[in-house]
């Protein structure tokens, strides 16, 4: 029965990557309507566009058919003028958007495209405060500039793990281990709840505030923060071993699961007063799906081995049975509540995440590959 719920998710979002992948011409899909499978797209990636080519590659991957390789390169070409941007967010776009074609297929032009993300990118480290600031162009953050910083930001310091051992300079994995160690810090409370961003110096790196501007109040936890927070530390901990990432995703993962709807699909923010008669986030559960299955591949703990894993197939189970329609058009994302934006929408990096974990459950992909 398992088995075939989750061949069932993997056919569906395949077949919605070759819907997309045959209808959009032009700029990156974004968020799409559940009711007509229309995407509004950014025309540059926004910081979502790598999740698109994610799927491409993972769907190059898993079928070895060569449109998907070639809607991956297309993409990531188009991706490559955002190496300039000055946004922090280009962990996310030049990692998923062109690293995963190095590492699942072993693309040439993927690998030279992910290491000009890294290259720009590693020159914008601020040295005196060990971080990476959100920079001036950081999308959607209520406050951005040197700064500031973001629990979304951790993941994507893995690029330039990858890149330090794959071309580039040593100096950036010292980097990347830096930024990550200092948002355990910033946004990690005592609890292991996640606060989305918080403010710091940027000449002496001390911290000035803690707030989340995207949940329901400034102390509260926004789901996506959370999840954000386990994949980040999950993903740092596999590229570097540093046990303090491991222990940092376990305590994030193990609040997560304390907190979390019975039926493990999340409401947007935990602290919402109107739960269960608010908005859910599947993108957020996706996203920790994916992040449990890796957590249960690298924990040397039995116990958590096992817990981890049948966690991730309950939560995968309710995004396939309840929310991925027959078009696989995954529906109830929660974009943005706090100004309305795409509240109960098909998300793209919601639809990736399931489907990498979908790749898993079936066979596909080794938890742990990236």
């Amino acid at each position: 029965m398992a088995e075939a719920r989750w061949e069932r998710g993997y056919e569906r979002l395949l077949a919605r990557v070759d819907a997309t992948g045959a209808s959009v011409r032009e700029g990156f899909p974004h968020y799409g309507d559940p009711l007509t499978g229309e995407w509004t797209r950014s025309p540059s990636g926004d910081w979502t566009g790598g999740f698109w080519n994610g799927m491409c590659w993972l769907a190059a991957h898993s079928t070895e058919k060569a449109r998907y390789r070639g809607w991956a390169l297309r993409w990531a070409e188009a991706l490559l003028p955002r190496a300039m941007s000055d946004t922090v967010f280009r962990g996310f776009l030049f990692y998923y958007g062109a690293l995963l074609g190095d590492v699942l297929l072993g693309d040439a032009r993927a690998r030279e495209i992910a290491l000009a993300g890294a290259r720009a990118w590693a020159a914008s480290f601020n040295e005196k405060a060990g971080v990476f600031g959100l920079g001036a162009e950081a999308e959607e953050a209520s406050d951005v500039g040197a700064g500031e910083a973001s629990i979304d930001t951790v993941q994507g310091a893995a690029l330039l793990v990858w890149a330090a051992a794959n071309g580039g300079d040593s100096a950036w994995r010292d980097m990347a281990i830096s930024h990550a160690r200092r948002h355990v810090e910033l946004c990690v409370r005592d609890d292991g709840s996640i606060c989305q961003s918080a403010s710091f110096d940027s000449t002496t790196g001390a911290m000035t505030r803690r707030y989340t501007h995207k949940g329901i109040r400034p102390d509260s936890t926004w789901a996506r923060a959370q999840a954000w927070g386990i994949v980040g530390y999950a993903v740092m901990y596999q590229w570097t071993k540093e046990i303090e990432f491991l222990d940092a995703a376990q305590f994030a993962a193990q609040w997560w699961l304390g907190h979390v709807a019975g039926d493990r699909v999340a409401y947007w923010d935990f602290d919402d007063p109107d739960i269960p008669d608010t908005a859910r986030d599947t993108s957020a559960t996706a996203i920790v799906a994916a992040a449990l299955l890796k957590l249960a591949a690298l924990t040397g703990e039995e116990h958590k081995q096992r817990q981890y894993r049948v966690a991730a197939e309950e939560t995968a189970a309710a995004l396939v049975d309840r929310y991925l329609d027959p078009r696989g058009v995954l529906s109830h994302g929660c974009y943005n509540r706090r100004i309305g934006l795409a509240t109960q929408n098909e998300l793209i990096w919601g639809s990736y995440y399931l489907f990498e974990a979908l790749h898993v459950l079936t066979g596909r992909l080794e938890p742990a590959r990236f």
